[in-house]
C-alpha cells in the first residue's frame, strides 16, 4: 500500500480551515520561508539522520495534502529555522509578522521539550513503565500546546513524515518512538477527526512495533487486491445506477482498509483474517439525511444484513461527532460487505475533523473552502472539547500511568475562557480557583460566575471543558467565607494562600495604621513633630517606619523606648548600685509582693512580662536600672542573655508567703496549635471555663490552615495549670499544648 498516494479528495474544511485562518496570507510567503530558512538548515540534520531542509519540505507537502494555505506550509520551514536564530521571535516577526514568529517559536519548544523527555527516558533504565511515563510526559506536552491548532497540525505532520523517513531508509526505530507515536500521535488525530493522517501513522506505527504481523496482514491484502478491486468498482457502478433510479442522487466510492485497522479488529473479535467483513466496503455519500435512510432501505431489500452488524450513528453519534450508518451485507455467494452511508456534510467531519459541520451551516455562498468569523469561536470551543476528552480518556483509561508517579488526571480538570484558552485546574475547582488561576486580582474581584452562559452559584464544582465567565466588581476583596472548607468555594490551595495573603496584608495596614497614630501622639506630646519617622525607626534599628509602626501595633515593642530616644533621662541617684550593696549584707529574707528577696529588706519587685513566672516555678532576680528587682524564670531566655552579660547584677530570690496567707493570682500564656476549624475558639475557651480558670487575653492567627493560638490566664499554682493542658489537648483539631 503507498501511504503517499491516500490524500484527501475534496477541499477540507472545519479545523484545516480554522487553522490556517489563524495564520494571514502573505505574498509569496511559501517562497520567502524557503529563501529565508534554506542557508540555515540545507546542512543540519535530524537526531534521526534526516537533512532538515528535506524534512521541511515534506512536512510542507503533508499540510498542503490536507489543504492548508500556503501561509501554514511557510511555517514549517520557520519552525526549522528558529533553532539557528539568536531570538527567533524578533527576526520573524519583522520578516513575516508576529502570528509566523508565535508558531514557529511555540511550535520549536514543543519539539525541544519532547527531545528533552525523550533523551532522559533513552538514559534511564529502559523498561516498559519509563516508556509509558515518556509517552504520558509527550501526551500532556501536546495537550498544553494543543490550544494552538496550528502547532498541532504541524507536530502531526512532521511526526507522519518522521516515521515515513524511517520506512523509506529501513533505519531502527529509536526506542519508544513508534509507541508514542502510535498511542499519542494518533490518538490526537483520531480525536481531531484527521483520519489520513490517523490512519497512516497508526500502519507506519504498527509496522514498527509488530514487522512480522504486518507483513502477514499485507501479503493477505495484496493476494487477493486485484479480485477485491474489480469486485469493488463492479458494486460502484451498480449501486450508483440503482440508487439514482431510485431518486437518490449518490458518490460511490471503494473505502481502503488499513492493515492496523484490521488488525484491531481480528485481535479484539478473535477473527481469522477471512472473518474480517470490511476487506470489502463502499462509502456511499447522498445529499440529505432521508436520502440516508432511503440508501439503506435499498441495500437491506436487495443484500442479505448479518445480524448484529448495524449500527446507526446518525441517530446516535459518536463522541466526537461522527455521524454515518454502517452495515454489513452478504451478496449472492456469501461474501461479506462493510456499506458506510452519510451525507456529504457528514462525510466532511469525518474526514477532516471535529469542526468541519460548522462550516457547512456557516459558509453560505462560500461553499466548504471557508469558515465564517462568527462560527470560528464555536468551532475553537468544539476542538478544544475534543481535546479535552481526549486527555481524560486516555488518562482515566490507562491504569499503567496511574500506577507511575505521574499525577492521576482524575485530579486535574481543563475548562475554558470565554476568549477559548485553557486552563488547567485541580479536580472540584470552582469558578473562584478558576479566577484566581487567571489572575490573583480578577480572583479578588469575582462575586459571581456564569458556566457555558448559565448563571450558577460560586461554589460549583467545574467540570472539563465547561466555558467559565467571571463577574467581577471593579474594586473589593474576598470574603472569609472563602476560607471554609465546610462551603466548598476553594479547592485550590494555591487559590487559598492568595485569600489568606489578602486578608494578611488588611490586617498589617491596620496594625501599621494603630501603630503610627500610637507614635505620633508621643511626638505631639514631647512637642518632636518635626522629626521625621524614617529617622526615628532607623536610629531604632527598623528597616523603615512601617516596621516600626507595625510592631508598635502589635504591642510587641515599648513606646518607652520611643520616649527613651526622644528624652534621654536626666542622670538619678545610683538606686541600683544601693540595691547590690545591700543584697550583698545578706539580710534576712523578708516578703514583698508574694516574692521572698534573698538579702534586701522592701525591694521594688516585679514579674518579667517575658516568662510570666509563678509559683512553683524556679526564679531568679536582675536589679534592673532604676525599677527595682525584675523576677524571671530561671530559664527564661532573656534572662540568661542578661546573665551572661552582667552577672554581677542577679541576686537570689524565692516565693513568699502573702500577707494573710491570701491566695496570689498571676498570669500566664498558654500557646495551642491546632486545625483551624469552625468552633475551635470556642471549644477551648469552654475547657478554661469549665476548670474555673480565669481568662484575660486571647490572641489568634492561621497559616495554611493551622490556628496559632495564645491564651492569658491567670493561676496560683502552675502545677494546676497541667491538668487544665492535657484535658485542651483532647479538643479535636489540637495538635500542641504548652505553657509559653
Amino acid at each position: 500500500m503507498n501511504f503517499a498516494e491516500l490524500k484527501p479528495q475534496h477541499a477540507p474544511t472545519g479545523l484545516i480551515a480554522l487553522a490556517s485562518a489563524q495564520m494571514p496570507d502573505a505574498p509569496q510567503a511559501l517562497e520567502r520561508a524557503l529563501a529565508f530558512a534554506e542557508p540555515l538548515i540545507s546542512t543540519q540534520t535530524l537526531d534521526t539522520g534526516e537533512n532538515v531542509l528535506v524534512h521541511a519540505q515534506a512536512v510542507a507537502n503533508i499540510l498542503k495534502d490536507m489543504g492548508c494555505t500556503e501561509s501554514m506550509q511557510a511555517a514549517s520551514y520557520l519552525v526549522y529555522a528558529c533553532e539557528h536564530l539568536n531570538k527567533p521571535q524578533e527576526v520573524i516577526a519583522k520578516a513575516f509578522g508576529e502570528s509566523y514568529a508565535v508558531v514557529a517559536v511555540e511550535t520549536t519548544q514543543l519539539v525541544r521539550l519532547q527531545r528533552q523527555a525523550r533523551n532522559k527516558q533513552h538514559l534511564e533504565k529502559n523498561s516498559a513503565q519509563n516508556q509509558r511515563i515518556q509517552t504520558e510526559n509527550i501526551r500532556r506536552m501536546l495537550m498544553a500546546f494543543s490550544k494552538d491548532l496550528r502547532v498541532v497540525l504541524l507536530r502531526l505532520a512532521s511526526r507522519l513524515q518522521t516515521l515515513r523517513f524511517f520506512a523509506a531508509t529501513k533505519k531502527i526505530v529509536p526506542v519508544g518512538l513508534a509507541d508514542e507515536s502510535l498511542q499519542v500521535f494518533a490518538a490526537l488525530a483520531n480525536r481531531l477527526g484527521i483520519w489520513q493522517i490517523k490512519w497512516e501513522i497508526e500502519d507506519l506505527s504498527f509496522r514498527f512495533l509488530d514487522p512480522d504481523t504486518y507483513r502477514k496482514i499485507a501479503q493477505q491484502l495484496e493476494e487477493k487486491r486485484t479480485e477485491r478491486e474489480a469486485y469493488i468498482f463492479q458494486l460502484q457502478q451498480q449501486f450508483e445506477v440503482v440508487l439514482k433510479e431510485q431518486g437518490i442522487t449518490a458518490t460511490v466510492e471503494g473505502r481502503p482498509k488499513h492493515i492496523y485497522s484490521i488488525v484491531k479488529k481480528m485481535r479484539g473479535k478473535s477473527l481469522n483474517f477471512d472473518q474480517v467483513f470490511d476487506i470489502r466496503a463502499l462509502r456511499v455519500i447522498v445529499s440529505s439525511v432521508n436520502d440516508c435512510y432511503g440508501a439503506l432501505s435499498w441495500v437491506h431489500a436487495n443484500f442479505q444484513a448479518l445480524q448484529g452488524e448495524f449500527d446507526d450513528y446518525i441517530a446516535k453519534p459518536k463522541a466526537n461527532g461522527y455521524q454515518s450508518l454502517h452495515t454489513v451485507v452478504s451478496d449472492h455467494s456469501g461474501r461479506p460487505i462493510e456499506i458506510q452511508i452519510r451525507t456529504r456534510e457528514m462525510h466532511g467531519h469525518a474526514e477532516y475533523g471535529v469542526a468541519a459541520h460548522w462550516a457547512y451551516k456557516e459558509a453560505g455562498t462560500k461553499g466548504c473552502s471557508g469558515v465564517s468569523a462568527n462560527s470560528a469561536y464555536d468551532q475553537k470551543i468544539a476542538v478544544l472539547r475534543q481535546l479535552l476528552a481526549w486527555e481524560r480518556e486516555l488518562s482515566t483509561g490507562s491504569e499503567s500511568v496511574q500506577a507511575t508517579s505521574l499525577q492521576n488526571v482524575d485530579d486535574r480538570i481543563y475548562a475554558l475562557t470565554p476568549q477559548a484558552e485553557i486552563v488547567e485546574l485541580p479536580s472540584g475547582s470552582t469558578a473562584i480557583d478558576f479566577a484566581y488561576t487567571v489572575h490573583t486580582t480578577l480572583g479578588h474581584r469575582c462575586r459571581g460566575t456564569k458556566l457555558d452562559g448559565q448563571m450558577v452559584p460560586l461554589n460549583t464544582p467545574l467540570k472539563n471543558g465547561q466555558t467559565v465567565e467571571i463577574i467581577a466588581i471593579k474594586e473589593g476583596g474576598p470574603s472569609r467565607d472563602w476560607l471554609n472548607p465546610d462551603l466548598g468555594f476553594l479547592v485550590s490551595h494555591r487559590a487559598r494562600a492568595k485569600v489568606r495573603a489578602w486578608f494578611n496584608a488588611q490586617e498589617t495596614k491596620e496594625t501599621i495604621a494603630k501603630g503610627r497614630e500610637q507614635v505620633e501622639k508621643i511626638l505631639q506630646r514631647e512637642g518632636k513633630t518635626a522629626i521625621k519617622l524614617e529617622e526615628i525607626a532607623s536610629q531604632l534599628g527598623f528597616d523603615s517606619a512601617d516596621d516600626l509602626f507595625e510592631v508598635v501595633g502589635k504591642d510587641e515593642f515599648s513606646l518607652r523606648n520611643i520616649e527613651i530616644l526622644l528624652k534621654p533621662p536626666q542622670p538619678v541617684k545610683e538606686i541600683d548600685d544601693i540595691l547590690l550593696e545591700k543584697a550583698s549584707r545578706h539580710r534576712p529574707a523578708s516578703s514583698n509582693g508574694g516574692v521572698l528577696v534573698v538579702g534586701v529588706d522592701s525591694l521594688l519587685t516585679q514579674l518579667a512580662k517575658c516568662c510570666k513566672p509563678a509559683p512553683p516555678d524556679l526564679i531568679r532576680g536582675f536589679v534592673t536600672r532604676g525599677k527595682g528587682v525584675s523576677i524571671h524564670r530561671s530559664n527564661c531566655s532573656n534572662f540568661l542573655e542578661m546573665f551572661q552579660r552582667n552577672a554581677g547584677r542577679v541576686i537570689g530570690v524565692a516565693w513568699g508567703v502573702t500577707k494573710n496567707n491570701e491566695t496570689q493570682i498571676y498570669p500566664v500564656d498558654v500557646e495551642i496549635q491546632a486545625f483551624d476549624r469552625q468552633g475551635l475558639l470556642r471549644d477551648i475557651s469552654e475547657v478554661f471555663a469549665k476548670e474555673k480558670m480565669n481568662l484575660i487575653g486571647v490572641k489568634t492567627r492561621s497559616i495554611k490552615d493551622m490556628a496559632h493560638m495564645t491564651f492569658s490566664v491567670e493561676v496560683s499554682l502552675v502545677s494546676r495549670l497541667q491538668k487544665v493542658l492535657e484535658i485542651i489537648q483532647d479538643v479535636s483539631g489540637v495538635r500542641t499544648a504548652r505553657r509559653r
